[in-house]
């Protein structure tokens, strides 16, 4: 039996459009992104033994092209459309900060950060440069390093901060272990950027850490 033959409340399209993408599961929403199945497999079948194959959703989101290709059932061009989606969802969380104050909506802030830092397998730091009222200006990623840590440079901080006209700052890098707690180093650097950038009359207000499913922040921790 195919999905189209399936009662209409049970089809994963047509439950999400009477019910809303919340009701339904990781395979269901997966189903809808494959669209078909496999000879003798529906979408759903298909979308279960895939998610079986990576151990979960967010697994096989985050798998490269390789591994991802590996998978029966899925290829390039399905790589390409699931990359291209998890871009959109992250440019979203971007324009939903750029349209009002990035600090009265944390949430979103460390979203936003967490979606374009975690899964990154180096060490990256990242900006938020902000304006006067604390709308977001642009995101840049400032310095890539190794799996162990990235230099930061001050000065290019403050520099790119007043290529933006930048009033304020939130900067961010991951921590590849996992484990999102600050380091020495970590509180070292946030006082020499928050000194620099104090010169120049440009606010340091946070500097989080990205770890795998814990973000913190040095703000609320009472580092800077």
């Amino acid at each position: 039996m195919t999905i189209r033959d399936w009662p209409a409340d049970e089809r994963p399209r047509e439950k999400l459009l009477d019910k809303g993408p919340q009701a339904l599961s990781d395979a269901e929403l997966l189903a809808i992104f494959l669209r078909t199945g496999l000879p003798g497999q529906s979408a759903v079948d298909l979308a279960r033994c895939l998610l079986g194959h990576f151990g979960s959703l967010r697994k096989l989101l985050e798998a490269d092209h390789t591994t991802f290709c590996t998978a029966k059932g899925l290829g390039t061009a399905k790589y390409a459309q699931l990359q291209a989606a998890l871009e959109l969802s992250r440019r979203h969380l971007l324009s939903t900060l750029q349209r009002g104050d990035a600090l009265t909506s944390p949430d979103h802030t460390r979203r936003f950060l967490a979606s374009r830092l975690r899964e990154k397998r180096s060490e990256v730091f990242a900006a938020l440069f902000l304006d006067n009222r604390n709308r977001v200006i642009s995101y840049e990623e400032l310095f890539h390093g190794t799996i162990d840590g990235a230099s930061v440079h001050p000065r290019e901080v403050v520099s790119r901060a007043l290529s933006h006209n930048a009033a304020a700052l939130i900067v961010a890098h991951n921590h590849p272990s996992g484990v999102a707690e600050p380091s020495r180093a970590d509180q070292q650097i946030t006082d020499q950027l928050k000194r620099a950038l104090a010169l120049v009359d440009i606010r340091l207000l946070d500097h989080l850490i990205i770890g795998d499913g814990e973000t913190r922040s040095l703000a609320e921790e009472g580092l800077i």
